[in-house]
């Protein structure tokens, strides 16, 4: 994961050091610094030109869905077809729904409804705007579509995934949360018609990686404290990796293990002992995942 402003630096340095995926989230409203994902994003296509972009995640509710649609596809476009859409319900900060004019209790039926018509817009398909069918042009690069990622822990997350999705994606949750739901998931599939090995697993996964065990795991306590605002002691030993490269290894196989066939790791550390952070995870777990 990304900060806003050090897009393009940890884009460039993530593709030298050999991750497969960089990747952006999005807030309009919160209590720590967030920025928009497709900017944030526009700006690490730029300097990059093998890794996969992918926003995690887009608040797809805060969208009218044909605007999504188009950024998506622009930026599809301008990293030459390497955009991978991760979609939300949100709802941590009601006051940014409030904001923009979106009643937060709709936030599930509006994305259910805006991935369907992401859908058919990324399919070349018409939507009817109010009796005159409108289309897409142009279309993505990637055909059908940009691959869809689903974030959430919910049940609700779950079923949107097989019903609508590429990949379910949680957070905040074990190894067998993540088994559990991915088996959810593509149950829905099945239901929908769809095959189910076409949806796949990946975990969102906020770690801390220091050669000093008990540093990493203070400094995930603080790091994630300062995000949510709230005491995580009881979730940082379940559900957030942390410790020696080869502890933070063998718990992200366990995800692996578990269905989640990408991880995408948020540093749960201070901004000063970032960099370090990303060349501990380049240089000493990822060799030992692969």
């Amino acid at each position: 994961m990304m900060p806003p402003t050090m897009a393009a630096e940890d884009a460039r340095r993530a593709e030298e050091q050999g991750f497969d995926i960089v990747a952006a989230g999005e807030h309009v409203l919160f209590g720590s610094p967030t920025a928009n994902a497709f900017v944030t994003l526009a700006a690490a296509a730029a300097v990059t030109s093998r890794v996969r972009l992918l926003s995690a995640v887009t608040l797809l509710p805060l969208y009218p869905a044909p605007l999504a649609a188009k950024m998506a596809t622009t930026l599809d476009r301008v990293s030459g077809g390497r955009f991978e859409l991760g979609v939300g319900v949100g709802g941590e900060n009601p006051v940014e729904f409030a904001a923009c004019g979106v009643p937060v209790r709709e936030r599930g039926r509006r994305t259910d409804e805006g991935l369907d018509v992401l859908g058919r817009l990324f399919a070349g398909g018409a939507i009817d705007v109010e009796g005159t069918p409108a289309t897409l042009d142009p279309l993505p690069v990637q055909r059908p579509r940009p691959p869809i990622w689903v974030g959430g822990r919910s049940p609700a997350s779950m079923r949107r995934a097989g019903r609508a999705g590429d990949v379910w994606m949680p957070y905040l949750g074990s190894p067998d949360r993540v088994a559990r739901g991915l088996r959810t998931a593509r149950e829905e599939a099945e239901r929908h018609g769809r095959d189910p090995a076409e949806v796949t697993g990946a975990y969102f996964a906020w770690s801390c990686v220091d050669t000093d065990p008990a540093a990493a795991r203070r400094g995930a306590l603080e790091a994630l404290a300062a995000t949510y605002g709230q005491d995580m002691e009881r979730i940082v030993d379940a559900c957030v990796p942390h410790g020696t490269p080869e502890q933070v290894a063998a718990r992200l196989a366990e995800y692996r293990d578990a269905g989640a066939e990408s991880v995408v790791v948020a540093p749960a550390v201070a901004p000063a002992g970032r960099a370090g952070m990303l060349d501990l995870l380049a240089g000493e777990v990822l060799p030992r995942l692969r």
